[in-house]
């Protein structure tokens, strides 16, 4: 049986499944969720089934090495790329990927999200960059990720998708959310255009109010730990 948190963990797993479904970041069975329960497993999505469908018991665990430690279903062959996620960023609790239009598109046009237009994503992400292709469920995946990894909660992978982590798993959706909605409003921009990217020093000013607000994020989560 799972105990209380767990339960609660798969049903918000589940929950955040529907609304990516809903959104229209995945189609089919495209995607992959997992969450960081602590002592070294990793509760995920399994491959072969519907994000907008799955049940709580759909779920399977992985250890740190991608071994199986419980669940009927299958590991997703992405779980690696969210291992590394763990491995590299410690303090993160989330990674969710999909393959939302507008991004996905960014990223199928070898185009990185990184011009500065817009205040509120500068101070989110800093920037969003785009990791070179490698095929899903590959060390090839792994080799173009690492570099990016420890600075960028959100990367575009050239010709798949978008990955983001987070604090917790609401925290990784929405930053899935936010790079969507930024997407959009940069194809918006180029269409109009030219566009009006922010100048050097109004960025080294978000980026002071970006790295205060880092701060004070992993403050508190250490207070809760």
């Amino acid at each position: 049986m799972f105990g209380d948190n767990e339960i609660r963990i798969r049903q918000e797993v589940c929950r955040i499944g529907k609304m990516l479904h809903q959104s229209g970041f995945v189609a089919g069975c495209d995607g992959n969720i997992s969450v960081h329960l602590g002592q070294d497993l990793i509760l995920g999505t399994p491959t072969g089934i519907s994000k907008g469908m799955m049940e709580p018991e759909d779920l399977v665990i992985v250890d740190m090495e991608g071994h199986k430690r419980g669940g009927k279903r299958s590991p997703s062959s992405e779980l690696a790329m969210h291992l590394l996620f763990y491995r590299l960023r410690p303090e993160i609790r989330a990674v969710v990927h999909a393959h939302p239009p507008t991004a996905t598109g960014f990223a199928a046009a070898g185009i990185a999200l990184d011009e500065p237009l817009v205040a509120e994503v500068v101070v989110t992400f800093g920037s969003i960059p785009l990791a070179g292709y490698g095929t899903p469920g590959t060390s090839e995946l792994a080799s173009t990720l690492t570099p990016l990894i420890p600075e960028h909660d959100a990367i575009l992978m050239a010709n798949h998708g978008v990955v983001t982590c987070g604090q917790d798993l609401l925290d990784a959706y929405m930053k899935m959310e936010k790079v969507e909605h930024y997407a959009r409003i940069v194809a918006v921009a180029r269409q109009l255009g030219p566009t009006q990217p922010l100048n050097q020093e109004q960025v080294r000013k978000l980026m002071k109010t970006r790295e205060s607000y880092a701060g004070n994020k992993q403050r508190v989560t250490s207070e809760l730990d």
